[in-house]
């Protein structure tokens, strides 16, 4: 485990060298991510401008959940999605090879090699609209409610993570799955939304089925002190059985990967 992380410090600082080479570059894509953020910002003020609740949600509880969304997009974008994205295209070209003979974990050096440095605006900014939303809704979260939040955070990035290294794993079979990833942008569109919009049904399926819920609304909620307690062992389960799944798919996958060379 040290050694893996000795060698993410060298991804990280291979990744801040690069970025630094084109600077000019670097720095407007921050920008245009924070921008995007304000531009979300925006709707959800036009949204609230007539109104002081949407199913039970105020404009404070909307800017933690549309924050906690985008908190989690800029971290997948951040940590894995960029990687994951070219495993069908080394697939293709028979570089996936390359990864296999080298003497580290496949999954760890296919899923980290790049840390994407142009989320840094979102991520500044959604901390922000994080720290505006709990000061709008009046909330003061004691200390473990902000443990909850950052440990249902991690579960909701867990999860993601699951799913787009099975979608993308699919390319050993299937070759070109690239489309497959807008599945990753509505699922993002439907973890902004309140849970309390849906029936009782559709929320059920969304928490215990299909665990979209512990994507954003979870953490929004326990940074609220309205979590139901046993909600969090909930989301730490799935997160769990989401990465042990998609681990052994991916092991699956790679016994069944024919090399370019063969």
């Amino acid at each position: 485990m040290f050694r893996l992380f000795r060698l993410y410090k060298e991804f990280v600082r291979s990744s801040l060298r690069r970025e630094a080479s084109f600077r000019v570059n670097f720095i407007s894509k921050v920008l245009e991510n924070a921008v995007w953020m304000g531009f979300f910002l925006l709707i959800v003020l036009v949204l609230y401008y007539n109104t002081d609740s949407i199913a039970g949600w105020t404009r404070g509880d909307a800017y933690i959940l549309t924050a906690t969304t985008f908190l989690l997009w800029a971290l997948v974008r951040a940590l894995f999605s960029l990687n994951l994205m070219e495993i069908p295209a080394k697939v293709r070209k028979g570089s996936l090879d390359y990864d296999l003979v080298k003497p580290v974990d496949t999954q760890f050096l296919v899923s980290f090699r790049k840390f994407n440095f142009d989320e840094i605006g979102s991520l500044v900014v959604g901390f922000v609209l994080v720290w505006l939303g709990v000061r709008i809704g009046g909330y003061s979260p004691a200390l473990w409610h902000v443990g909850e939040y950052l440990l249902l955070l991690g579960c909701g990035i867990a999860i993601f993570y699951a799913f787009d290294l099975f979608i993308m794993t699919l390319g050993i079979w299937l070759v070109r799955v690239e489309n497959l990833w807008a599945l990753s942008e509505q699922i993002i569109g439907i973890a902004r939304m309140p849970l309390e919009i849906f029936g009782m049904g559709v929320r059920r399926v969304l928490t215990y089925v299909v665990p979209l819920a512990f994507l954003a609304w979870a953490p929004s909620k326990a940074l609220m002190g309205s979590l139901n307690v046993s909600l969090i062992f909930w989301g730490v389960a799935w997160a769990v059985c989401a990465l042990v799944f998609s681990r052994l798919f991916f092991r699956f996958a790679l016994r069944h990967y024919t090399s370019a060379s063969s």
